[in-house]
C-alpha cells in the first residue's frame, strides 16, 4: 500500500512539467487583444506575433461588428433599390430622396471616386467612341456640293475636366464625304446633362481636304458643333447633331458648310 502511494505521488510529479508546457505552448500561439491593439498596426510591416490567434476581445466588440454588418447590408441593399426607382433617373434633377442613391452610386458609393487635381477618373470605360452619318452643306443654294458624310470621334473619360463652367473633354475625330472630302479635327467638348437630354456643344480646329468636293477656301478650318443625345442602354447614346464647319475668313474665300448627322456613341 505504501509503494502504491509512493507510485501515484511520482506520477503526479513527473506529470507537472507536461501540463506547464502544454500551458506554455498554447499561450505563445496566441496574443492578447490589448497587446494587438498595441503593436499590430503597421499594416505589411507588423512584427511575427501579430499572425497569431487573438483572444480576449470583448463579447461587446463582437456584437457591435455584427451590427456593423447588418446596417451596411441593409443601406447597400435600400440604395440598390433606390437606384431602380422610376423618381431617380433624372441626374442632378433627382428629389432629395435620390441622393447618393440614384445610378450614379453602387452600394451608397459613387462610381466615379478618384479624383486628381480637379480630374474624374471612371472605374467603368477608358474609351467613348461615336460613329455617325448624315448630310454635308446642307444649305448649298446651288445643289452641286451637298453630299452625304461618315464620320467617326473618339473621346477619354478619364480625360474629364470639372470646371466652373461645367465638365470637359478632348475630343478627337474626323469624317469623309461621298465626294472625297475629309476633315481631321482635334478639340474640346462641353457636357451638360439636362434631365435625360445629353446637351454636348464642343470646338474644334482641323484639318480639311477638298478633294472633289467643297471649296471651304483653306486648308485650316474652324468646326463648331451642338449635339443632343438620349442613353439609349448602358454606356450606350443615340443623337442628333448640327454643325459648321468655317476659316473665320483667313482664306481665301469662307462661304463655310452646314452638317447634320444622327450619331450612335458607345463607352468601352
Amino acid at each position: 500500500m505504501n509503494f502504491c502511494f509512493k507510485l501515484l505521488a511520482l506520477l503526479c510529479i513527473l506529470s507537472l512539467p507536461i501540463k506547464v508546457a502544454t500551458a506554455d505552448t498554447k499561450k505563445s500561439q496566441t496574443i492578447s487583444e490589448e497587446r494587438y491593439q498595441k503593436v499590430c498596426k503597421w499594416g505589411i510591416f507588423n512584427p511575427p506575433e501579430c499572425k497569431k490567434e487573438r483572444v480576449g476581445r470583448s463579447v461587446e466588440k463582437d456584437k457591435k461588428i455584427q451590427r456593423n454588418k447588418k446596417v451596411n447590408a441593409s443601406e447597400a441593399t435600400e440604395s440598390v433599390n433606390m437606384s431602380n426607382h422610376a423618381d431617380c433617373k433624372w441626374g442632378i434633377f433627382n428629389p432629395p430622396k435620390c441622393r447618393n442613391r440614384d445610378s450614379r452610386y453602387k452600394n451608397n458609393e459613387k462610381i466615379l471616386v478618384k479624383k486628381t487635381n480637379n480630374r474624374n477618373i471612371s472605374n467603368n470605360s477608358n474609351n467613348d467612341i461615336s460613329f455617325y452619318t448624315g448630310q454635308f452643306d446642307i444649305k448649298d443654294q446651288v445643289g452641286d456640293d451637298e453630299t452625304t458624310l461618315l464620320g467617326v470621334e473618339h473621346k477619354n473619360p478619364n480625360l474629364f475636366r470639372n470646371t466652373i463652367l461645367g465638365k470637359f473633354s478632348p475630343i478627337t475625330g474626323g469624317f469623309f464625304t461621298g465626294k472625297g472630302a475629309s476633315y481631321l479635327y482635334t478639340g474640346v467638348e462641353g457636357q451638360y446633362k439636362l434631365g435625360p437630354i445629353n446637351f454636348l456643344p464642343s470646338f474644334s480646329p482641323g484639318y480639311y481636304r477638298q478633294g472633289d468636293g467643297k471649296n471651304l477656301g483653306d486648308a485650316l478650318e474652324f468646326k463648331t458643333e451642338i449635339k443632343f443625345g438620349f442613353d439609349i442602354f448602358e454606356n450606350s447614346n443615340l443623337g442628333y447633331s448640327y454643325s459648321h464647319i468655317s476659316n473665320n475668313d483667313w482664306g481665301s474665300v469662307n462661304p463655310g458648310a452646314d452638317n447634320q448627322s444622327i450619331t450612335f456613341s458607345k463607352k468601352f
